[in-house]
């Protein structure tokens, strides 16, 4: 990763909101919209208009234009836009000059669905529907309906020194009290045990607290998930390790950036799957990968949190079903494209089980065992009906919790009330 991307962001920024806030904030773009024509050009095929935010990787906007060059059926425009790409996305969803095909951090939002600005595109997959990362499928499904197919894959997950952790007599932790002995036992005068974000987690550990514990945002039935003592012990627990001393915080760069991890500040890192470069080629072999742990041995399980960008149609489009069709072409049967987009620009896991097994720099070492946690212990970084509302109310909730003591049982009462809100509001 190099460029804009250098500093976690960029291409994958929606994951850097995964601990509080609603999968929303990619790095955006925005700038002129309409469509090039909502006709036929002049060869006779449908003309249609496709919008991509600003990637960082270079070499990521040349590719997509091939892409749509190589498309036979419809001529194919790609927008690419800085700024802010959310935004200007939603808005344009609502008039007539918004685009034909679009991608979206972690799909369109619950209220793309509700309000039909988005169409089913659950017939697109057929028999390559269970070669997708299933996480990521269920996350884009509302009511047995698919509204986007996923295009690549990234996660969060721990890193760690190898030999650090063997010249303290340290195993890999395997649950959330072995990773606080262990950041004890690894911290020296020079070095600190761990590195969560600058700000002690908040950003990034709300989802894995709660998988952790067993738990998720909302349950299968879409009420509140996490009204529970494991939650109670869990968060706890995120307090503990702000508190130990065991602690990077207020380190040059965020969690996002590995340079806290390649320059010795820190002997683990939470961080995100684009890092693998940076960090290959300061330590070499010289560093391992883990989930998140399970809170103890009785209860919960690892976890990452991935996400995607998906591909949708708008129900604008006055070519729907050339729309869908070029959709299918592009992120269902075109493999080959789809893994020179995963592996090509950055460091990214295809979308499909079947694709990881050809990509090269997936077959070994950490990266091989960062492509099996996806598909073993994968979480959709936020369900899809949680809310902006719903994640700021939890992320301030983490702050307190974390950073002041706070009480998590009374903290999660006051969360749950507002996701209730919300929930009935969706509902409504």
């Amino acid at each position: 990763m190099s460029g804009a991307e250098g500093n976690g962001f960029g291409r994958r920024r929606f994951l850097a909101v995964g601990g509080g806030l609603a999968a929303l904030a990619v790095t955006g773009c925005g700038s002129n919209t309409g469509r090039a024509s909502s006709g036929s050009s002049s060869g006779g095929k449908p003309t249609l208009s496709q919008w991509y935010h600003q990637y960082g990787e270079p070499g990521t906007q040349q590719a997509v234009q091939k892409y749509a060059k190589e498309y036979p059926d419809a001529t194919v425009t790609v927008q690419w836009s800085p700024g802010d790409y959310d935004k200007k996305t939603a808005s344009a969803l609502l008039t007539d000059g918004g685009p034909d095909v679009f991608e979206y951090g972690n799909g369109p939002s619950i209220d793309m669905i509700k309000g039909g600005q988005v169409v089913d595109l659950s017939d697109l997959l057929g028999d390559a529907k269970s070669d997708f990362t299933p996480s990521l499928i269920s996350r884009l499904t509302y009511q047995g309906k698919l509204y986007g197919i996923p295009q690549v894959t990234d996660m969060q997950l721990l890193v760690y020194r190898k030999s650090v952790l063997s010249a303290a007599g340290v195993q890999p932790p395997q649950t959330v009290d072995e990773l606080l002995a262990a950041a004890k036992k690894l911290t020296t005068d020079k070095m600190k045990g761990l590195f969560v974000g600058n700000d002690g987690g908040v950003g990034i550990l709300g989802g894995p607290a709660l998988w952790s514990a067993g738990l998720d945002y909302l349950k299968d039935d879409n009420t509140f998930g996490f009204d529970d003592p494991a939650a109670v012990e869990s968060l706890r627990k995120l307090r503990e390790l702000f508190t130990s001393k065991s602690l990077l915080l207020g380190a040059p760069t965020d969690w996002s950036d590995p340079s806290a991890f390649t320059q010795g500040l820190t002997a683990m890192q939470f961080t995100g799957l684009w890092t693998f470069p940076q960090i290959q080629k300061a330590l070499g072999d010289d560093f391992g990968v883990l989930p998140w742990p399970k809170l103890n041995a009785t209860t919960g399980a690892p976890s990452v949190p991935v996400g995607a960008y998906a591909s949708s149609v708008s129900a604008k489009s006055k070519n729907v079903d050339a729309a869908k069709k070029f959709v299918k072409w592009l992120w269902v049967d075109q493999t080959d494209k789809q893994l020179d987009w995963a592996q090509s620009y950055g460091f990214h896991i295809p979308a499909r089980k079947s694709l990881i097994d050809k990509a090269d720099k997936l077959k070994s070492g950490p990266a091989a065992d960062a492509a099996k946690f996806v598909n073993e212990n994968g979480h959709a970084q936020t369900p899809l009906l949680w809310t902006p509302k719903s994640g700021t109310a939890y992320s301030d909730a983490l702050n307190r919790i974390i950073k002041s003591g706070s009480d998590p049982a009374t903290e999660i009462k006051a969360v749950k009330a507002v996701v209730e809100a919300e929930l009935k509001r969706i509902a409504g």
